[in-house]
Formats: structure tokens, C-alpha cells, sequence
């Protein structure tokens, strides 16, 4: 492999290679570094370990709802790629590199050998601190809510649905061994468009946040990281149940 500044490193999805597109015209090829996801059974078994089986029985319900929304309702992110002109699937000529999982050897061998300025992660699994010890340049973490109030899943949805529409956004963070717990780079706020759901979200959010991906990355290259201090309180989120989703739909409109 051809040494590259950056190694981005995902499960993939269409609003991360939106923004793996983008970041791409701005600083050129990139590696990509592609893990396979958790399976549903291992990801809700993890998760009912700590939230118990009736919270996961309601996630898994929502999971179930948003899928069939992406197929069937998928005008509305059809709207958001077309009016923001997104590239929302990897381009012919990427150097994709499918490994089972971050955490595993593959990912800290292509490092050494690509001496990246820095490792740019979305929409992966969280790293061990073993593995973050390993890898010698910054590790920075797109994450689709502001943080820290809205760390974990679905940011964006639970900023509308506790009614703190101001902090409809993204961040850019420093990566360290907790659940988007590393020091905030850049944040990015936008708002919800006509007929955005929690199908859509993740890829409004992407667009508005481009911006931020870029200019993290290019503090990265010329080594200047400078984390900044919120004010804001720390939660992780989960998926919501499918009674409180359905519940949040009736009372605040927030689908």
C-alpha cells in the first residue's frame, strides 16, 4: 500500500461514505479501513447485559421500524443526497481494506505501515485501549450528535426529542477508550428539514458536517488538535424503545 495521510476507518453505511467522498476531493485518496459489524444477536446480548431484555425487546423494535422506514419512506433521504449533491457509495479507485473487527491486528499493522498524520473513525466499533496504545498519530471519531450531552446512538433524535432542538448537530472528538467520552475538536449544528425522521437524521447530519471533518483533519496534518471545553453535561443514549419513540411521534411530532 501507498503511504496516505489519512486511514478512515468505518462499517461503512451511505452517510459515512458521503462523507468519506467528500473528505476525499479535499486531501485526495484515503484508506479505508472496512470492519464487519456486530451481528444483531451479539449487539443485543451486549446490550441487555446492561440495560436488561425489556429495554432491548423495545430497541429492537425501533431497529425493525427504521429499516422498513429506509426502504419504504426513503424519499427523504433521496432529497437530502440530491439537494446537498452527496456521493453516499464508495467510489471506484478507493483502497479498501476489509478486516473483522478495529480491534483486531490488521488495523495497527496498516498504520505502521502508512504512518497516517492521522486515524479518522465513523460508525464503528468502540476501541480498546490496547489498540488506541498502538497506534502512534492522533485517532479523532466523527460522532452524528453533540457531545457530551448526546453521546452514544441516535444524537440527533434525542435532541428533538427532549426538545433541545438548538443542539441538532455533530461532533468531532479526540478518541480515548470510553463511549464519545475524548476531548470535542469541532461541532456542528444545523436543523432537522421537512419530513426528516429517524431514518433520515444521520444523513442531514452529515451533510451539515463536512465542514468540521475536513478542519479536524487538517489540524491534524499540521499538528495543532485543539480541544474545547463545552459546558455540557454527559449522557450516553441507546436506541429508543419502540413505546417511546411511538409516544415522542404522538406528543412532539418527532418521528
Amino acid at each position: 500500500m501507498d503511504r496516505r495521510p489519512i486511514v478512515f476507518v468505518t462499517e461503512g453505511g451511505e452517510h459515512i461514505w458521503a462523507i468519506i467522498n467528500s473528505l476525499t476531493d479535499r486531501f485526495g485518496p484515503m484508506t479505508v479501513v472496512l470492519e464487519t459489524p456486530y451481528s444483531k444477536r451479539e449487539l443485543l446480548m451486549r446490550r441487555a447485559k446492561k440495560l436488561g431484555w425489556i429495554s432491548v425487546a423495545g430497541q429492537l423494535g425501533t431497529m425493525v421500524l427504521i429499516r422498513v422506514a429506509k426502504r419504504f419512506l426513503n424519499g427523504g433521504i433521496e432529497r437530502i443526497v440530491a439537494g446537498e449533491k452527496l456521493e453516499t457509495s464508495p467510489r471506484v479507485g478507493h483502497e479498501i481494506v476489509s478486516v473483522a473487527s478495529a480491534n483486531g491486528p490488521e488495523l495497527v499493522e496498516i498504520v505502521h505501515e502508512l504512518k497516517p498524520a492521522t486515524v479518522f473513525l465513523a460508525s464503528c466499533r468502540l476501541l480498546s485501549a490496547k489498540t488506541l496504545a498502538a497506534i502512534p498519530c492522533p485517532v479523532i471519531n466523527y460522532h452524528s450528535g453533540i457531545n457530551p450531552k448526546y453521546r452514544g446512538m441516535n444524537g440527533g433524535y434525542w435532541a428533538l426529542a427532549t426538545g433541545d432542538r438548538d443542539n441538532f448537530g455533530s461532533t468531532v472528538h479526540v478518541v480515548d477508550a470510553g463511549v464519545d467520552t475524548g476531548s470535542v475538536l469541532y461541532q456542528s449544528r444545523g436543523k432537522p428539514g421537512k419530513g426528516d425522521t429517524i431514518a433520515s437524521y444521520a444523513m442531514r447530519q452529515a451533510a451539515f458536517s463536512r465542514d468540521i471533518c475536513a478542519r479536524a483533519i487538517e489540524d491534524a496534518l499540521a499538528g495543532r488538535l485543539t480541544p474545547v471545553d463545552t459546558g455540557l453535561p454527559s449522557r450516553q443514549w441507546y436506541h429508543p424503545t419502540i413505546w417511546q419513540y411511538l409516544w415522542t411521534g404522538i406528543r412532539r411530532g418527532v418521528w
